[in-house]
């Protein structure tokens, strides 16, 4: 699979997604909405998601587009990294979701962390920014930069949630099957860098 074709498609859609926002002629309107259907041929091809499906998605897509944000808690205890098991894909991932409007990545992770695992925690630090098309995920329709906040829990106890099956601690050496649209063997091992060394600088990219 060449991942260019993608990051092209990706392209065309934002400009077409821009156009159809601040065009007001009618054949601009037109042209822009072939290229947003160019674009979804292309992703539809690469992404093995159904057409329909990602116009759908694009459909509710307005304004200038501008890249999503997926935020990512990372909490040890006794050395070991906390998952949880995702049910949509039976594989493991730190918790996590989309920013929402309203709350600060922070208070997302805080969030997560309580809805996925049962944990109340608190945030410390930030542990990096990265965009996901440098990390080897799986293809996606959209752009998206990833926020990891190491978390420390101060109370509650593991319990499972609505979109989650399992809730376990592991250590670097004997991580489960991931879930790599979420996170990557690479980013857990990484993560495990700031519970051996507190002073490792903020990654991004």
């Amino acid at each position: 699979m060449d991942i260019k074709w993608l990051e092209w498609a990706k392209q065309l859609q934002a400009i077409a997604q821009a156009g159809l926002t601040y065009s007001k002629d009618v054949y601009d309107v037109e042209r822009f909405e072939m290229i947003r259907e160019m674009s979804i041929e292309i992703m539809s091809q690469h992404t093995e998601v159904n057409q329909r499906l990602i116009r759908d998605l694009f459909a509710n897509e307005t304004g200038y587009a501008t890249p999503k944000v997926d935020i990512r808690a990372v909490v040890f205890k006794d050395s070991k990294i906390l998952l949880v098991k995702e049910k949509s894909d039976g594989a493991w991932a730190l918790p996590g979701g989309w920013g929402d409007i309203g709350l600060s990545p922070s208070e997302v992770a805080v969030k997560e962390v309580k809805e996925e695992a049962g944990f109340v925690v608190r945030a410390v630090k930030l542990l990096g920014v990265l965009d996901k098309k440098c990390h080897p995920h799986p293809p996606s329709p959209y752009h998206i930069y990833k926020i990891f906040i190491q978390c420390e829990i101060v109370g509650g106890e593991a319990t499972k949630g609505i979109e989650t099956s399992e809730v376990e601690f592991f250590s670097e050496e004997e991580l489960p099957r991931l879930s790599v649209e979420r996170n990557t063997e690479s980013q857990i091992k990484w993560a495990f860098k700031f519970l051996h060394n507190p002073h490792e600088p903020v990654y991004f990219d």
